[in-house]
């Protein structure tokens, strides 16, 4: 199945994609075991980013009330930003630093340290201002107190987007097994494995095996990550199923990096990408197609493609139903660190993602 001749070089189809921008390292361990008692996750690139923003608008609506003209709204909003960003950052690092912390304590404690933790923010913010000499008076009770509001309110829409995550998640994983397990592709295998069973025997039992690891992994009621190597193993699977069925008009490669293996995917992401590939490049064409899956790691971050060749005069690959799926599967598990995109040029179809390590 797979072909050791280079018929697919990457410099032929980067070109139509922008380089990324290296997204920063996750945090390390298992995730899942860790999430299964975290009420918050503050350890994202999407949550830093955030977070920021709604300080900084608060202190800039608050600070509305005391100023007496456009040019004292800048300077005060100056000056509680000196204090305010350093807290909200030092509140960041120390609830990400904690995390395997606090997902051994039970959810109301978690919610009382973060808003302490929110005051001592507060208190911090206002003691470098106060060294800095910025502060004749420092308010030392106000400052205790807006940091404690403030992340009370962040800790709460942590945990609302964490709750939001579920449905849209279960929506998402039905929406891609209605796409993934076709009828015809049942049909189709069961008549290959027919067809085998008294010329070549042990070519259909492998077949029957093959389909049985993949239906078992699909019909499993787990929506937690799974590992890179996992997604690999169920593509070479699917693929050895489709190319029974059509022997040498499909042409793979493989380019794997066994330092990406360790990345976290959402279930079944890949397969969809690679079955994509053949119905659109394989199944239209007389002369078939070559599709290469590809892994990388460059830092921090993995890289994977998927990539084959389409037919002469065909556009962009189906009606993007999959692509779709994928994509909004990968923010969800991911959010911002994930990156996702596809396109056609020179007759390869491309999709590339990037994910942290």
């Amino acid at each position: 199945m797979e072909s050791k001749s280079g018929f697919m070089k990457d410099t032929q189809i980067l070109s139509a994609f922008q380089e990324l921008t290296p997204a920063a390292p996750a945090p390390q361990g298992d995730p899942a075991t860790l999430d299964a008692a975290l009420v918050f996750d503050a350890c994202q690139t999407g949550v830093v980013l955030r977070a920021v923003l709604f300080v900084e608008v608060c202190c800039s609506v608050g600070v509305v009330f005391a100023s007496r003209d456009l040019l004292d709204w800048v300077v005060r909003v100056a000056l509680v930003t000196g204090g305010a960003l350093p807290g909200t950052l030092a509140w960041l690092l120390l609830a990400c630093m904690t995390k395997r912390v606090f997902a051994r304590i039970p959810p109301v404690a978690q919610y009382t340290a973060a808003v302490l933790m929110g005051a001592s923010a507060g208190l911090y913010g206002c003691a470098m201002l106060a060294i800095a000499g910025l502060l004749q008076e420092p308010p030392w009770v106000a400052s205790a107190c807006s940091g404690a509001l403030l992340s009370s309110v962040l800790v709460a829409a942590l945990v609302m987007r964490s709750k939001g995550r579920m449905p849209a998640h279960t929506s998402a994983r039905l929406a891609e097994l209605q796409s993934r397990i076709r009828p015809h592709f049942l049909f189709n295998t069961l008549n290959s494995a027919i067809a085998l069973v008294r010329a070549e025997p042990a070519r259909a039992e492998a077949l029957l095996e093959d389909l049985s690891d993949l239906f078992r992994e699909a019909l499993k009621d787990s929506g937690e990550p799974v590992r890179l190597a996992h997604e690999i193993e169920l593509a070479q699977r699917y693929l050895a199923i489709e190319k029974v069925r059509f022997g040498q008009r499909l042409r793979v490669q493989w380019a794997l990096d066994p330092e990406a293996d360790d990345a976290l995917l959402p279930p079944l992401l890949l397969q969809p990408l690679v079955e994509n590939a053949v119905r659109h490049g394989v199944e239209p064409s007389a002369q078939g197609a070559d599709v290469r899956i590809s892994t990388q790691r460059r830092g921090s971050i993995v890289v994977i493609k998927v990539t084959n060749t389409v037919p002469n005069g065909q556009g962009e690959q189906g009606h993007g139903l999959a692509l779709r799926n994928v994509r909004e599967r990968l923010a969800l598990l991911h959010d911002v660190q994930g990156q996702f995109r596809s396109g056609l040029k020179d007759g390869f179809y491309q999709v590339r993602m990037e994910v942290p390590l």
